[in-house]
């Protein structure tokens, strides 16, 4: 195994992992050869996520919450954000910290006092 970390920038929006710096760059990490493979594959898994959440916005009468596919889209953004905090440059995870998207993902809002006895949403998970 080769654990030599290697600069990479990485960009999640346009799904590029990219050797030399771009302006489309979003995020500065450093990785070993398996760490690589490892963003490949949250990257992949994010954007087939993003793809299934997508096509199930069209079913009628399905709360966003009781869809897994929503579930699987926040789990695997939050997975693929806590990396890039995890082996990222000081910039990143500024970044990451000012988005506040793990925080926020992980915040389901059912303490909001709008869904205090609500029979068509999911309780909040324990």
């Amino acid at each position: 195994m080769n654990y030599e970390k290697t600069t990479y920038y990485v960009s999640v929006k346009h799904n590029l992992i990219q050797e030399t710096p771009h302006e489309s760059v979003e995020f500065v990490v450093r990785l070993s050869e398996d760490e690589l493979t490892r963003l490949r594959d949250l990257l992949n898994d994010v954007a087939k996520s993003d793809k299934y959440a997508f096509r199930r916005t069209f079913v009628p009468y399905k709360s966003a919450d009781h869809d897994d596919a929503a579930k699987q889209f926040d789990d695997r953004t939050i997975e693929l954000y806590s990396f890039l905090y995890e082996h990222g440059d000081e910039n990143s995870r500024k970044l990451i910290n000012d988005m506040n998207i793990i925080d926020k993902m992980n915040d389901t809002g059912y303490d909001h006092p709008g869904y205090a006895g609500s029979p068509t949403n999911k309780p909040p998970e324990n």
